[in-house]
């Protein structure tokens, strides 16, 4: 016996809908490429998104076509959220900051047949453009004045479209398991892999971000969404914003430090999310600037995710009355796994404590299972001392790779390998060790690689530092540290290694440290150790411990 009640498919339509018609005057603000700053609503979304999905179809797009998108978070590729996923085509949202061999690669693999792009990728998408080949127009996501001028063919302006098309929709109806988006894998090995994000995922995906015990994202809430909306959907939150009717600031391509403390404060913002290289930039702005704090901003709360931040980190927004919130996932997990909000129970812990639990990546959110288990697949207890490889499920959780590149990817019980290797504790917070292919193995015993980076980030005159193993004829392997230091920082390798004493155990101390002017990342802004192991994996330290 089924219940008595309407069968409603989950589509992404229904958001901008619901937005539009409850929410229709909340403003979406973007710092647009052009330059000037550019206000619309939801109203105007949900309108310009209809004249996109009419659009699409004067460009040939069909029911499940592939639309790439080279863009910003801009108000332009917020409209193609929607235009081209709720007419029940799939929005690609390319990554412009991969190399162009990969770009060519995930176009064509994805087989994209329009492509949209930002005016600031123009030179790129005219150096790619001969070995598209399956890209049958091309839009310049710009106004005719700004046109750029580039030798493509069928080039069209990204306003005449929008324009010339009809305002008069009527988003179609389909099954909720259909294909919405595809998002491509940074891998820093082989090819990028696809994955491939349905209706129904994205909507339940967007109820539980909304949660008080996930970002808490409201009608109260002013986010300005500093992720990229080609990575990973910008964690999700262009779909969940609409869904309670936050307003949205959208930095375009002006994610310096100065423009986004500028953009915090001109339109009041009291939430962002971003990695924490970004939270970097921000500081290394702040520090410059005694006329700017942090304290000057309606910021309560900001997100971070993509690599663990460093307890100084922490510690710096609480000091201002902004609470950090972090969360693990991946773009196969859509990408909310678990995230670090605390229990009750922590309420009475000292200030010192609550910054310990917020380095923990963070605790499962409903929807999603997870196990940690070792190398034979047996699952490992939640004691937060058992290290094991990090296992996850649910309904926004890949199945596997676009194309069935790589096979199939789950265990026997259905759950997705993510590569990374954790403890989970007794009230379910995971604490991630390393990435598998990073783990540093001393004499059978392994040493968490972002731990020690924790640890060394946490000296005030650090600025960022990456650990990687290196070879030792006793131990197996032992760990190198490598540091950025700040501006004017005066500390040497013996200051920082007395410094570390106290932060680590003795075994876990690196056999040398290296300063650098940069660490290398990947396109999200990970860093990129498969670089720093091809530069220094034969580095032989001064002592070897």
């Amino acid at each position: 016996m089924h219940g008595l009640m309407q069968d409603k498919p989950l589509l992404i339509s229904s958001l901008i809908e619901h937005a539009a018609a409850f929410h229709p005057e909340t403003e979406i603000v973007t710092k647009t490429v052009e330059g000037p700053i550019h206000r619309s609503n939801y109203r105007e979304l949900r309108d310009r998104s209809r004249r996109v999905a009419n659009a699409l179809t004067t460009l040939g797009v069909d029911f499940q076509d592939r639309v790439g998108t080279l863009a910003w978070n801009t108000h332009r590729h917020y409209e193609l959220y929607f235009g081209v996923s709720g007419s029940g085509a799939i929005l690609h949202t390319v990554n412009p900051r991969l190399f162009p061999e990969q770009l060519t690669y995930i176009i064509n693999h994805a087989e994209d047949k329009v492509l949209f792009f930002d005016i600031t990728f123009a030179g790129l998408v005219e150096q790619l453009a001969p070995q598209l080949k399956t890209v049958e127009a091309f839009i310049a996501m710009t106004d005719r004045d700004h046109m750029p001028e580039v030798n493509l063919p069928n080039l069209h302006c990204y306003e005449d479209l929008v324009e010339a098309a009809s305002e008069e929709y009527q988003w179609p109806e389909f099954d909720e398991r259909t294909a919405s988006s595809l998002c491509y894998t940074s891998g820093t090995t082989g090819n990028p892999k696809g994955v491939l994000y349905g209706h129904r995922s994205t909507v339940l995906h967007s109820l539980m971000q909304v949660a008080p015990d996930a970002f808490e994202i409201s009608s109260r809430t002013t986010m300005l969404l500093i992720v990229p909306m080609f990575h990973a959907n910008a964690w999700g939150v262009p779909y969940s914003a609409p869904m309670v009717g936050a307003k949205m600031v959208l930095p375009g391509p002006h994610l310096d430090g100065e423009n986004v403390y500028k953009l915090m404060k001109e339109e009041s913002v009291s939430f962002s999310m971003a990695v924490p290289t970004v939270w970097l930039m921000l500081f290394q702005y702040l520090d410059a600037h005694p006329d700017a704090s942090l304290d000057r901003l309606s910021l309560t709360g900001v997100g971070v995710g993509g690599s663990a931040p460093p307890i100084a980190m922490i510690e710096r927004f609480r000091k201002s009355g902004i609470d950090m919130v972090q969360g693990w996932g991946m773009t196969e997990t859509s990408p909310l796994g678990v995230i670090n909000k605390p229990l009750p129970k922590h309420d009475s812990l000292s200030d010192e404590d609550k910054a310990k639990l917020k380095t923990k990546a963070g605790r499962g959110i409903w929807g999603v299972e997870i196990k940690i288990v070792n190398d034979d697949g047996e699952r490992l207890p939640w004691d937060g001392k058992t290290s094991g490889h990090f296992y996850v499920k649910g309904p926004w959780i890949a199945s596997g790779y676009y194309r069935q590149e790589g096979g199939s990817k789950l265990d026997s019980e259905g759950f997705f390998p993510t590569g990374d290797i954790g403890t989970i504790d007794p009230d379910g917070y995971l604490q991630l060790v390393d990435r598998s292919k990073d783990v540093i193995k001393s004499g059978g015993e392994w040493i968490s690689s972002i731990e020690l980076e924790n640890a060394a980030a946490s000296h005030p005159q650090v600025a960022e530092a990456a650990v990687i193993g290196i070879a030792h004829p006793k131990w197996q392997e032992r760990p190198l540290l490598i540091v950025v230091l700040k501006d004017n920082a005066t500390i040497d390798k013996e200051d920082l290694m007395e410094f570390l004493e106290e932060q680590v155990a003795k075994w876990w101390l690196p056999d040398d440290i290296l300063f650098v002017d940069e660490l290398p990342h990947t396109a999200t802004g990970k860093l990129l150790k498969t670089k720093l192991r091809e530069e220094f994996g034969d580095f032989k330290p001064v002592t070897t411990g």
